[in-house]
């Protein structure tokens, strides 16, 4: 792991360079999270007649904006890798190289964050100082918890993504597991439909959930939706989160990376 560590810097390095060399292949990908933005203007036209809780047209416009930033900060996409290179047995050539393979997939996460930056951030930025930004919360301390909020989200989501991939060890495939997941999380994380619009008792099942503390939670808490006290309670539960799946990881990789060598990769 020291040696991996080590390394952290040039794999960033390389990993950057790759987003730049497949910027296409990016710029796809990049675009198929669009989906807040198709989600504002149903909910805007729905709010434009009646308010939808505290949400009018201006503020709906705010919540999917920063939607829309907090998804290119913090998605994952290392379970289709891991997955195809458990299938295809090029899992062997990482396990040979002396960097752990989950840091080598934790980097190539990371260093996809500058171009997906470059391309989604300027025209969100624009958009939301124009029809939003006066919705944004003017408590410092909240800004803070939303820096916290959002590394918390990346982690929660890379580990995650971290231990579906590791199911193709068990698995056929663990891109079925994948789909499901997405599935769940684009309707229980405050994606497509914020949290504050379900029903009362779902809203409690959702704090104990993971979902809406890779999404929802980093845009209530700029949105301004949570006092400090409430804030600090839902940053806490989302690290536990982040903790928990670090622990699932770990131990799905060491028992299936064993179930992979038995097998000969």
């Amino acid at each position: 792991m020291r040696q991996s560590l080590r390394a952290l810097p040039a794999l960033l390095r390389i990993g950057v360079l790759d987003s730049l060399a497949y910027r296409g292949e990016m710029l796809v990908w990049i675009l198929t999270t669009t989906m807040p933005l198709i989600m504002l203007a149903l909910f805007g036209a729905v709010a434009r007649q009646h308010p939808l809780g505290r949400y009018g047209e201006p503020q709906l416009a705010t919540y999917f904006l920063i939607t829309f930033i907090v998804r290119q900060l913090t998605s994952s996409w290392a379970a289709w890798q891991i997955n195809m290179e458990v299938r295809d047995g090029t899992l062997s050539t990482r396990l040979l190289r002396p960097v752990h393979p989950l840091v080598a997939y934790g980097a190539e996460a990371l260093a996809t964050l500058p171009m997906r930056a470059a391309v989604a951030l300027p025209v969100s930025a624009v958009l939301l100082l124009v029809v939003g930004a006066r919705d944004l919360t003017g408590d410092p301390l909240l800004w803070l918890l939303w820096g916290a909020s959002l590394v918390g989200a990346l982690l929660l989501s890379v580990f995650v993504s971290f231990a579906i991939g590791a199911l193709a060890f068990f698995v056929e495939s663990a891109t079925k597991v994948l789909d499901i997941w997405l599935t769940v999380f684009f309707v229980l994380s405050g994606y497509l439909i914020p949290i504050e619009l379900f029903p009362a008792r779902l809203r409690v099942a959702l704090d104990w959930l993971p979902f809406r503390y890779q999404i929802g939670l980093p845009v209530e808490l700029i949105t301004g939706a949570h006092r400090r006290t409430e804030a600090l309670a839902l940053l806490g539960r989302q690290w536990l989160f982040v903790a928990l799946a670090v622990t699932v990881t770990l131990a799905l990789w060491r028992r299936g990376l064993a179930r992979f060598a038995a097998y000969g990769g």
